[in-house]
């Protein structure tokens, strides 16, 4: 069932996302050749509980979630696991989610940051999945459906030739972490559930360089490309209101919504 949210939750929202912002400012700044994916970890925890909320992630699902974070490098799509042991070179990419909750809800965002100096080619696929990300929210208007915002997001990145995972997907967001709708990253205009003001979720574009197919590892969280290629990540929280989205987990320099 789709929980759509009233104006005093999504000020909670806000207050979270705020948070996840910060957090994910927190460790772009850390992220360096030699650092580790655990120190990474530390940082963005310190954050989040500095502003008095509590990491989504840690011990989530089953078998529990160990870290704060989600710290997948190159071919990881998501879901890589903070290690002391998984240090960062020069020319990797690294895509890094977080989640806060804030007084009962939850906020939810990721990026992909370059590593020192990077390939052209992985420059072009960090920027084409956050452009997804920019397309699939100009069709978040009521009225629309999310197959409206799934395709926009498809189109992009298939026309810039990237690969489309379509295992993995966006989803509602509010108390829990993950609610109804699915948001995926492929779809058909006109098609899917209608967008209503009070919708509230979070979409979030995983393109890979080569093909869209993944496969799981062993650690039954870390999800890679099945044939090596590097993945980026972007995402954002966003509430449906009767003006357009609002962002909750992307901030300005001065800490306004964007």
């Amino acid at each position: 069932m789709v929980k759509l949210k009233n104006q005093s939750e999504i000020e909670k929202m806000k207050a979270a996302g705020r948070i996840v912002a910060l957090a994910l400012e927190a460790v772009e700044k850390a992220v360096r050749p030699g650092v580790s994916t655990w120190d990474l970890d530390r940082v963005a925890e310190e954050v989040i509980r500095e502003n008095k909320a509590v990491p989504s992630f840690l011990n989530y699902g089953s078998p529990p979630f160990p870290a704060s974070i989600c710290a997948s490098i190159n071919d990881e799509v998501v879901h890589g696991i903070p290690s002391k042991t998984r240090t960062l070179k020069s020319g990797d990419i690294i895509s890094i989610d977080v989640g806060a909750c804030l007084d009962g809800y939850h906020g939810d965002a990721a990026r992909t940051f370059a590593v020192g100096e990077i390939s052209a080619e992985n420059h072009k696929l960090i920027q084409i999945t956050e452009e997804c990300f920019w397309k699939g929210l100009e069709q978040a208007r009521v009225g629309n459906r999310i197959g409206d915002i799934s395709a926009a997001i498809q189109q992009h990145a298939e026309a810039h030739g990237l690969g489309v995972v379509k295992q993995l997907v966006g989803h509602g967001i509010g108390e829990s972490l993950h609610e109804e709708p699915d948001v995926p990253n492929y779809g058909r205009e006109g098609h899917g559930p209608r967008i209503f003001e009070g919708l509230v979720i979070a979409v979030e574009p995983m393109m890979n360089s080569g093909t869209g197919a993944v496969r799981m590892m062993s650690d039954r969280w870390t999800i890679v490309t099945a044939d090596g290629k590097n993945s980026a990540h972007y995402e954002n929280t966003f509430a449906i209101t009767s003006d357009g989205p609002i962002l909750t987990t992307y901030f300005d320099t001065s800490g306004e919504t964007a």
